[in-house]
C-alpha cells in the first residue's frame, strides 16, 4: 500500500492546515482511512478516521471541533482540515489505511502507514 502524504509545516498558533494524502483505487474503494500523530517519546494517537464509504466519522478528543476529516473519491484522496491550531498540535502526522472498511482509532486497527509528515504550531 502506497500513500502518499503533503508536506506539513509550520504555522502560528490560530493558523489552519491542510493535510493531504493519496492512495491507490484499491485501497481508497474497499478500506477505511485515517490519521494518527505522534510527538517525541509519546505513544502515537488517534487523531480522525473515516469509513470507507465517507459515512462514518471519528475524531480524537483533543482535536474534536477543529479537525475535519473527508475523503475525494475522484482524486483517491484523503484529507485532513485543521483550524485552530495550537502549538500542542505540533507533532509527526501520519496517514493511514484501516485493515477493514471502517475507521482505525487504535495502532492496533492500522493496516498500513504512510511516511510522516512534520506540522509544527508556533506560540
Amino acid at each position: 500500500v502506497q500513500l502518499q502524504a503533503s508536506r506539513g509545516g509550520l504555522v502560528q498558533t490560530g493558523d489552519s492546515l491542510r493535510l493531504s494524502c493519496a492512495a491507490s483505487v484499491r485501497t481508497f474503494r474497499w478500506y477505511g482511512m485515517g490519521w494518527f500523530r505522534q510527538v517525541p517519546g509519546k505513544e502515537r494517537e488517534f487523531v480522525a478516521g473515516i469509513s470507507r464509504t465517507g459515512n462514518s466519522l471519528v475524531y480524537g478528543d483533543s482535536v474534536k471541533g477543529r479537525v475535519t476529516i473527508s475523503r475525494d473519491s475522484a482524486k483517491n484522496t484523503l484529507y485532513l482540515e485543521m483550524n485552530s491550531l495550537k502549538p500542542e498540535d505540533t507533532a509527526v502526522y501520519y496517514c493511514v489505511v484501516s485493515k477493514c472498511a471502517y475507521a482505525a482509532t487504535t495502532t492496533v486497527e492500522v493496516g498500513s502507514w504512510g511516511r510522516g509528515t512534520q506540522v509544527t504550531v508556533s506560540s
